[in-house]
């Protein structure tokens, strides 16, 4: 089997592809950037325990990072401690299965070129991603299958913490779509705020990127585990894929598979 690894800022998700190369199974964990190699084996020994399945199952490890300091420990638990057959990380300096055409390709995190790899093979080209995670991300593939670059913003929770930390008279609210973008409370008006406001934050920097790209009729994808409730706020989405970025990744192993093969 083989199990896909996305280490986020705040959540890793981790999937388990079964002998059909179907998801079989996705669960997430925070993302303690505190933890050891062998504390990360012992709570996906107890998630495995739970499923009925053992560890030893696993044969193969893709994995795709933003947190250095998580990328080893996840690194020396699946090479030394589970002794996985294959590890392979996620690197933009190395072949990916996509063009990247930006000025330095190294600095694109992990997560943005598994978006791209799993929306092109998804959607075809011409596709831009809206991730909405700690950062909300935008990830644009042009109609020449090329991963061009997009934006990167402060995501939802990120900008609720920093409004309610530094805002007295604000208290926490839930992080759902009000009624009306114009709020007649304090919480309905900043749901408004927050919720309706990064819907329309990603439509303005959608539509500009596609005037930009001369691609109006680019699909756009949804993605990230806000995305379902920012759809209730926006028709932007053409269609929303919350497996993406774990299939991305997978997509990217299954390439270099196939080019250690033929060698």
């Amino acid at each position: 089997m083989l199990l896909v690894v996305d280490v986020g800022n705040t959540q890793t998700t981790l999937g388990l592809f079964g002998p059909d190369d179907q998801l079989a199974r996705q669960w997430r964990m925070a993302s303690d950037k505190t933890d050891t190699a062998d504390e990360l084996h012992e709570r996906l020994y107890g998630y495995f325990m739970m499923l009925g399945r053992s560890l030893s199952e696993v044969n193969d490890v893709a994995i795709a990072s933003v947190v250095p300091i998580l990328t080893q420990e996840w690194l020396y638990m699946m090479g030394h401690v589970l002794d996985a057959r294959d590890v392979l990380l996620v690197d933009p300096r190395r072949d990916c299965g996509i063009e990247v055409d930006m000025p330095d390709p190294t600095q694109v995190g992990a997560d943005r070129i598994a978006n791209a790899v799993a929306a092109r093979e998804a959607y075809g080209d011409s596709v831009i991603v809206v991730d909405f995670g700690t950062a909300t991300n935008i990830d644009v593939v042009d109609a020449r299958g090329r991963f061009r670059g997009g934006a990167i913003m402060p995501g939802l929770l990120l900008s609720a913490g920093a409004l309610f930390s530094h805002a007295a008279r604000l208290s926490s609210v839930p992080l759902v779509v009000p009624e009306r973008a114009l709020g007649n409370s304090t919480e309905a008006a900043v749901q408004s705020g927050i919720v309706i406001g990064a819907a329309a934050q990603a439509e303005g920097l959608v539509r500009r990127i596609k005037d930009e790209l001369g691609e109006p009729d680019a699909t756009v994808v949804g993605t990230g585990g806000l995305s379902r409730e920012i759809a209730k706020a926006t028709d932007l989405f053409d269609a929303l894929d919350p497996d993406l970025t774990i299939r991305g990744i997978k997509l990217i192993w299954e390439h270099r598979a196939r080019k250690r093969a033929v060698r």
